[in-house]
């Protein structure tokens, strides 16, 4: 593993957070957030070396040594995401159909939802303790016998992680115990368990993926955080989060991190290039960002340039953060952001999208200090860190 990636960045704006010792930075209701979303260059070169030993190696192995007829991604909230970047990746690498369907579907509509036959479910989750992930588990192991499990998780005392030992339908691939945020709001768990979840499709380059995701994470904090800070003051009421592909799980997740930590200020909406014109595109008749995040393949950017050239001509949007590598001029207005990331086309797709997920997370981060919240615990009194016990009901009920 190389040397650690000093937090000490040449941003500004990061310099001045991380001038604080820590009790400022805790009551000012930053550290844990900043602290998570910065390490997260180096927790990848943790999360790849334990992709690549023995003992996890042999995990993912097991959980397609028989092979399903079909995979599900499984989560809650930012977990789910997790799944939507990886379900394409993975059916693409493995040639398995592959669904990301929320754990919450999966508990009240398991017959409406789950394929039959032999699956793997991949349960992803930071805690593990959320009321709906042990639930989903039970209730297809009941009722689902054909169907092994394997989770991804980021807390070794969580209940995915300690309450099926002695299930040999489950497997258990679990994380450093760094990756799990303290913070209100997911950021290097998601990242994180996206690096892990994506290893079923490919190990063996997964270390130099990783490490040239992380200079790429690192150039991003040292050549950008400043701008993302200037652009998330100006006076937006909305924002609408652009992709493509699985990169819509990455934009659904970024359109994620702006709600939570703007308390609700900021609406939110995440949508396809091309879904814009259906519809949703009147949602940018009002001061509104949007932030772009563009595709890899030259052949799909060629649809995503057209429709930024026509929000130009139309006057769409505030402003706009388009990520990418060796964007066009004549896609950027003049008060547009281009974040042009050399090597960023190169990544895998997963590790891709963990960089677009990074720059909604510094994003999201600053509108809420701009907004004079804290990160570490927004919408004080609406959300808890992990979601509030509530009753599970058992399956077939009528009234």
């Amino acid at each position: 593993m190389p040397a650690l990636i000093s937090h000490l960045s040449p941003s500004a704006e990061l310099g001045r957070l991380l001038a604080g010792n820590a009790e400022q930075q805790s009551q000012a209701g930053y550290a844990d957030t900043l602290r998570e979303i910065l390490q997260q260059p180096q927790t990848w070169y943790g999360t790849a070396e334990l992709l690549a030993g023995p003992t996890v190696a042999a995990v993912l192995a097991q959980a397609l040594s028989v092979r399903p007829e079909h995979i599900v991604l499984t989560g809650s909230g930012s977990s789910v995401h997790v799944g939507e970047c990886l379900a394409a990746v993975l059916q693409a690498a493995l040639r398995i159909p592959c669904r990301a369907i929320p754990a919450g579907d999966l508990l009240t509509d398991l017959r409406g939802t789950l394929a039959p036959g032999r699956g793997l479910i991949i349960s992803i989750a930071r805690s593990g303790d959320s009321p709906e992930s042990a639930a989903v588990v039970d209730s297809t192991l009941a009722s689902a016998p054909a169907c092994t499990h394997l989770v991804i998780t980021c807390n070794a005392n969580g209940r995915l992680a300690t309450r099926y030992r002695d299930e040999p339908r489950v497997r258990v691939l679990l994380l450093d115990a760094r990756t799990n945020d303290r913070s209100l709001v997911m950021t290097s768990s998601f990242t994180n368990m996206l690096l892990a979840g994506g290893a079923l499709a490919q190990v063996d380059a997964y270390k130099a993926q990783s490490a040239r995701a992380a200079d790429i994470a690192q150039q991003l904090f040292d050549d950008y955080a400043d701008a993302l800070a200037i652009i998330a003051r100006k006076n937006f009421s909305n924002a609408v989060y652009l992709a493509s592909g699985p990169g819509l799980g990455a934009a659904r997740e970024s359109a994620l991190k702006m709600l939570e930590m703007s308390g609700g200020a900021v609406a939110t909406m995440a949508e396809t290039f091309l879904g814009l014109r259906h519809g949703p595109m009147s949602a940018l008749n009002r001061p509104s960002l949007v932030v772009a995040l563009l595709s890899a393949q030259a052949s799909v950017r060629d649809y995503e340039y057209d429709l930024l050239r026509e929000l130009e001509r139309k006057q769409l949007g505030l402003a706009r953060v388009i990520v990418g590598e060796g964007i066009p001029a004549g896609v950027v207005g003049a008060g547009d952001l281009a974040i042009d990331l050399p090597g960023l086309n190169a990544l895998g797709e997963t590790q891709h999208h963990m960089i677009d997920v990074v720059v909604g997370q510094l994003l999201a981060f600053f509108r809420c200090l701009h907004l004079g919240q804290k990160p570490d615990a927004p919408s004080a009194g609406v959300l808890t860190r992990v979601v509030e016990e509530f009753a599970i009901h058992a399956a077939g009920q009528t009234r």
